[in-house]
């Protein structure tokens, strides 16, 4: 690995707690950091990633907060099914919820497919939630599963390499963007790997790309039942400021739309503490805030 600040090296040596619950005969393994008796974060993976994704961030948040990070189903530790419904992924995250020990309802941050199971579930179950953020999550006209699809297609051979170093070299994001922090990169890599028969390969399902939910994610934005905010990077080309404007208009323009500066879709990647600091600033905002009421006539 490249050399690492110490602000990342000190939140790696933060060991979480790993645990498993089972959802619909499903082992799902979730990640615990913190003292639960504090207000609680649940972090939301994308798609072929992991919890990992979030472990050298979530000991940055656990000065206010105890955190917990699941993988979904198909995806890190957990188990795999055989379809991947997204109300199946939101009910792992209910599940989960409901086992951490939070002293209250918790609030969902998810990036990329995992913001998408937050609205999903923000619309399912807001009643059991304290809020959701939704990260570089694309809801666009009329709903963007083309997209999805075509970037899952990327996913749907993972190869097998014969040691983990050739693999973690291997490693990319997707879609494409740069990345100057080669450190985070190599860590997320590092924990994406299997062992198999012939050498190691992704930890991922590739089913989880096969079968697509004809869902509206609209419908679902348009409905959520909690408090929500929206993040995007400033240079995503996944959630462009025409996709966040149309986000913005299904919530009647009541939730606040937060930009990364030099951001792209991975942009708890590539700039994290940027990141961090909008998420601590949101989430004081809501401790001494109220929702606004819907528009009238919405």
């Amino acid at each position: 690995m490249t050399q690492a600040p110490k602000w990342f090296e000190d939140a790696v040596a933060v060991q979480p707690e790993s645990r498993v619950v089972e959802v619909k005969g499903c082992p799902i393994r979730y990640l615990v950091w913190g003292d639960l008796r504090l207000p609680g974060l649940l972090l939301v993976h994308g798609g072929a990633a992991h919890a990992h994704w979030w472990s050298f961030l979530a000991p940055l948040l656990t000065n206010r907060y105890s955190v917990v990070a699941l993988d979904l189903s198909g995806h890190g530790d957990s188990g795999r099914r055989n379809e991947y419904p997204r109300r199946i992924w939101s009910d792992e995250v209910m599940a989960v919820a409901e086992t951490a020990g939070f002293p209250g309802p918790p609030i969902v941050v998810g990036h990329s497919m995992g913001g998408i199971v937050g609205i999903v579930t923000a619309s399912l179950h807001g009643d059991k939630l304290a809020g959701a953020v939704i990260v570089d999550a694309p809801v666009r006209r009329p709903d963007p599963e083309s997209d999805s699809a075509r970037r899952g297609a990327e996913f749907r051979n993972p190869k097998v390499y014969p040691d983990r170093a050739t693999a973690r070299a291997r490693f990319r994001l997707v879609p494409n963007q740069p990345c100057e922090n080669q450190f985070i990169l190599d860590y997320i890599a590092d924990h994406s790997l299997r062992e198999v028969e012939n050498g190691v390969t992704w930890k991922f399902d590739p089913r989880v790309f096969m079968n697509v939910s004809n869902d509206l994610l609209s419908d679902y934005l348009a409905n959520v039942r909690c408090r929500i905010a929206l993040m995007r990077g400033e240079r995503s080309l996944v959630v462009p400021p025409e996709t966040g404007e149309y986000m913005y208009e299904l919530l009647n323009r009541n939730a606040p739309m937060v930009e990364i500066p030099e951001a792209h879709h991975h942009l708890i990647l590539d700039q994290p503490l940027a990141f961090i600091a909008a998420l601590r600033a949101l989430l004081s905002d809501w401790e001494h805030s109220v929702p606004r009421p819907a528009r009238a006539g919405a």
